[in-house]
């Protein structure tokens, strides 16, 4: 029987989180604020003016790959080393570090899927002012001004990018503290041998002491070092009642870039905010920081549970990247001039025929590490989205069944609960595929293990799922119980794997087992062990179709300031203030890479992590945590998954109905309305919240969730597609209408509407009590097809649509092809040999295009060429599938089972030829009044060649 102790463990760590949440609401004074934090404070008290640094142009090295130059500061005469290379793609790289620093600065590794492959830098002009350098093109060059440092990225005649213009850039050197003995000893000994120096050279020049004294740059010296005793926070800082010791003094890092033309940047997430990020000069800047934030609040800068420093920049010109790669916490400011001007203002500056033209000014500002930044220069969208993929990589591709529908709760109570809510699904005649399991099903929260009373037979219920061809998900947080009793404990403490306080002892902190440590997933060799825990034998009641989900890996610290691990904690040679955004990718890493091995490297891994950084989107899904059931989070989750997207990370999703409170049935009917057109579709709920599974709310609403979930399914074979693009290009899945149509301003903000790919676009109903909406629908020259009622509208107008509960308002392209499942199955796995339906939506031209992928759904075959990829086309009244991959292998037992052509005329016949040289005459149906024409089971296997003639 457990100790008294022991029971009262879950109650406190429920106690502590529940006051961290005061009334499970975000309370702000747990977190910083730019002034509570030293080095922002510092950074931001500096204002844009001339820079103190300069190039010192005698020091350029040009070799065929890499320019590198010395920088000194005329009010310290610290030196740093400029290196500046030309990568393949239109990729500039810029990397700040000091010429000789103390110790070495953190450089974050394992983000670049490798060291990026370098162009030639050709020298254009050297003066005694600066040099010009050729970037390829004649028209694209590079210009290092001297006196002071800057640096500007020009094509043509226009400036693309400029880099300290504002002269914000900082990089505090590593340095002795001056009240140790250490430093004692060491200024003692360099003062007599100044002495003894200033003796000898004195004799040799009278006038050498006098000239020392009035020597300005000493001078500024020692004003500095007099200011720097002074600074609060550079060697030690408080917050609450947490100490930050400290040991290597202040470290940051600050650089200005400046972008000419552009009005509206995008990216940085994680952030509760609008898709197009605002001026922040009357607020705290945006902040990437990883924390766990209890219901967060929406609409300001805080810092949530992610962090991917990337920004997009986007006029009608040009589209351009900035990657700033570094781990710490980061902080960045953004100003315009043209913001807080009304409409009228600008229009009346261009009657006035003002000559100020819109710009917007960025300020990075870490706390340590180096400046190492990613310039893209597109100029296309698609252009940023691949040079960034060919950096960090690209969205991994899922198993298929992960885009279906997932059933979550903190927590299902037992097995026979889960067996309930899966039979539920059933009785209901509502797909899903996967059901998942929160830390309670463990055994006393020791991941990697069940709970003997309630899931004393976790195999059986796996079993129980495969039979239906459904699967599950597991928590595994990163934070392990300390007890003598468990194995996973005492065998990473007799590694030695666990993260080590500033002492050297093993860092230690509360979290929902109530006493953790904190493996120290930065070791290679850590890694390699917590993989190789997932395998069928050691993870004792894993079977195949169980996946896994880290939460809580920011690291969640429920007793650490901000409610994470302390700055001064130490893995290996480096602290957590230099590393900390990494916590989570490679939590994400170790657990993606044991799923794979477990299987010896066939079967794609799931899994979900709330933490993430750059390169993220390599290892599977992220959510936006922990939100709430209201109307506003509703709408937030869309631009928060645009954000992701814009940097990568496509597989995105929110928690169906909110995570805290209790939504009403309105506002569940219209999330599962919203959720089933975004990429992660999952419903999750609080331990604290009623019951809400789908048929909970009368049959009325149990019908309405029931549609919105049976859409997806239809259109999985659409969202596979996706995703197998996004995996082979780094285009976002989820986009913003400016991605596709980037020279429409109009679609520069919108953030209630998205596309799905090229070809549907969706405008959710987010609005309570809603009686109708207007979309935006794009494209001057475009046609838009109701996917539901056929009807069809022209491009670049504000639509007005009445709606009603059962309205989920979603427009297909004219001029695509998509492809659909519609037989209703349990499961997608259930759907592997179902036939297609072809929706053609011609345009005004009156063509179309789409593709069909095919693969076996969940195996790496894929890498081998097994798979199918089709290009469907209809112009000219054909309508043919071609084969895109000759070179590809796989055979598959769908067939096309209608094709649906919508703004068709009636035919006098249809026709099908088949590959092996047969016609046949197909029935067809027509629909004068909206134009639809059905052909019905044409009966071609959907892999194979195939043309359709209307004559």
């Amino acid at each position: 029987m457990a100790t008294f102790a022991e029971r009262m463990v879950p109650v406190l760590v429920l106690w502590l989180a529940v006051c961290l949440t005061g009334t499970w609401a975000v309370d702000r004074g747990n977190f910083k604020t730019c002034d509570q934090s030293s080095f922002c404070k510092r950074q931001r008290a500096l204002k844009p003016g001339e820079s103190p640094y300069r190039a010192l142009l005698e020091t350029m090295e040009l070799t065929n790959t890499r320019l590198t130059l010395q920088l000194i500061n005329d009010n310290n005469k610290v030196r740093l080393l400029l290196e500046l290379y030309r990568l393949q793609g239109n990729i500039t790289r810029v990397k700040i570090n000091e010429l000789k620093p103390l110790k070495p600065r953190y450089e974050v590794p394992d983000v670049l899927i490798r060291e990026p492959p370098t162009e030639p830098l050709s020298l254009l002009s050297q003066d005694e002012n600066g040099v010009v350098l050729s970037l390829g093109s004649e028209s694209q060059r590079v210009i290092i001004s001297a006196r002071p440092f800057r640096l500007d990225i020009m094509e043509g005649s226009d400036v693309l990018m400029s880099l300290n213009s504002r002269g914000l850039l900082t990089f505090e050197h590593l340095r002795m503290r001056k009240d140790t003995f250490s430093y004692k000893v060491t200024s003692t000994v360099a003062s007599v041998w100044d002495n003894i120096k200033r003796v000898f050279s004195s004799q040799a020049d009278p006038e050498a002491d006098k000239k020392e004294e009035t020597d300005p740059a000493n001078q500024a010296e020692t004003t500095k070092e007099e200011e720097e005793k002074v600074e609060d926070g550079m060697w030690e800082e408080m917050f609450k009642s947490h100490s930050d010791s400290k040991p290597n003094g202040p470290s940051a890092i600050s650089l200005d870039f400046s972008l000419p033309g552009v009005e509206h940047v995008y990216g940085i997430p994680e952030h509760a905010d609008t898709l197009r990020l605002k001026t922040t000069e009357n607020g705290d800047p945006y902040r990437l920081y990883n924390l766990d934030v209890f219901q967060y609040e929406l609409y300001n800068p805080m810092a949530l549970y992610g962090a991917v420093p990337v920004m997009l920049a986007h006029n009608t010109q040009r589209t351009t990247g900035i990657f700033w790669l570094n781990a710490a916490e980061t902080w960045v400011d953004i100003s315009s001039n043209t913001a807080g001007k009304t409409v009228f203002g600008k229009m009346l500056d261009y009657v006035q025929g003002s000559s100020e033209t819109p710009q917007t000014d960025v300020r990075w500002i870490s706390e340590s590490g180096i400046i190492d930044v990613f310039l893209m220069l597109g100029p296309t969208p698609k252009d940023v989205f691949s040079q960034y993929a060919s950096l960090t990589g690209t969205q991994s591709f899922p198993p298929l069944a992960s885009l279906g529908y997932h059933q979550c709760r903190w927590n299902y109570n037992d097995q026979e609960d889960v067996q309930s809510v899966d039979a539920g699904f059933d009785e209901h005649d509502i797909p899903y595929d996967f059901i998942w399991l929160d830390i309670e099903h463990t055994d006393g929260k020791r991941y990697f293990t069940w709970d003997p009373h309630k899931f004393a037979t976790p195999k059986e219920m796996l079993q129980g799922l495969k039979d239906k061809k459904r699967k599950l998900v597991a928590i595994v947080d990163p934070h392990i119980k300390i007890d003598s009793n468990y194995k996973i404990h005492n065998e990473i403490r007799s590694r030695g794997f666990y993260v080590k306080n500033k002492d050297g002892g093993d860092y230690e902190g509360w979290c929902w087992p109530g006493s953790a440590g904190y493996p120290d997933f930065f070791r290679a060799d850590m890694r390699a062990w917590w993989a190789s825990m997932f395998a069928y034998d050691k993870y004792e009641g894993s079977m195949e179709n169980m996946y896994t989900w880290n939460d809580m890996n920011e690291p969640s610290v429920f007793n650490g300031p901000e409610v994470t691990m302390h700055k001064d904690a130490v893995h290996g040679a480096w602290e957590n203030r230099d590393v900390h955004n990494l916590y989570g990718l490679y939590v994400q890493m170790a657990t993606a890479d044991g799923l794979t091995q477990r299987s010896g490297g066939v079967e794609r891994p799931f899994v979900l992590s709330r933490a993430f950084f750059a390169g993220s989107q390599r290892y599977g899904a992220v959510w936006t945590g922990d939100n709430a059931a209201e109307w506003d989070h509703l709408k937030i989750s869309i631009p928060m998954c645009l954000s992701l997207g814009l940097v990568g990370m496509s597989f995105c999703g929110a928690d169906i109905g909110g995570f805290f409170k209790t939504p009403s049935t309105e506002l569940l009917v219209r999330w599962y309305q919203t959720g089933a057109y975004q990429p992660f579709f999952r419903a999750h709920a609080h331990l604290d919240t009623p019951r809400r599974e789908p048929w909970l709310f009368g049959p009325e609403n149990t019908a309405l969730i029931r549609e919105a979930i049976r859409q997806r399914y239809a259109l999985l074979p659409y969202w596979y597609q996706q995703f197998y693009h996004a995996h082979r290009t780094g285009d976002p899945i989820m986009r913003p209408l400016w991605v596709e149509y980037p020279q429409d301003p109009a679609t520069f903000a919108v953030d209630d509407e998205y596309l799905i790919g090229r070809d549907l676009l969706v405008h959710p109903v987010t609005e309570e009590g809603a009686r109708g909406l207007t979309a935006y629908l794009p494209g001057k020259d475009e046609v838009w097809f109701d996917v539901h009622t056929f009807q069809k509208h022209n491009g670049a107008q504000n639509l007005y649509i009445p709606v009603t509960m059962s309205s989920i308002p979603v427009f297909q392209r004219g001029g695509s092809i998509i492809p659909r499942k519609v037989r209703v199955r349990r499961s997608s796995e259930c759907m592997e040999h179902d036939p297609y339906t072809l929706y053609v939506a011609l345009n005004l031209q009156r063509t179309a295009e789409g593709e069909l992928y095919i693969d076996d759904g969940h195996t790496f075959n894929y890498e081998r060429k097994e798979f199918i990829h089709r290009r469907l086309s209809f112009a000219k009244n054909i309508l043919s599938s071609v084969n895109l991959a000759p070179d590809a292998q796989f055979t598959t037992r769908s067939w096309i089972e209608r094709v649906v052509i919508l703004g068709a005329s009636k035919p006098s016949k249809v026709t099908l030829k088949t590959a092996d040289g047969q016609d046949s005459q197909l029935e067809f149906d027509f629909d004068a009044s909206m134009s639809v024409l059905t052909l019905r089971k044409p009966g071609m296997n959907a892999g194979a060649d195939w043309t359709v003639m209307l004559q």
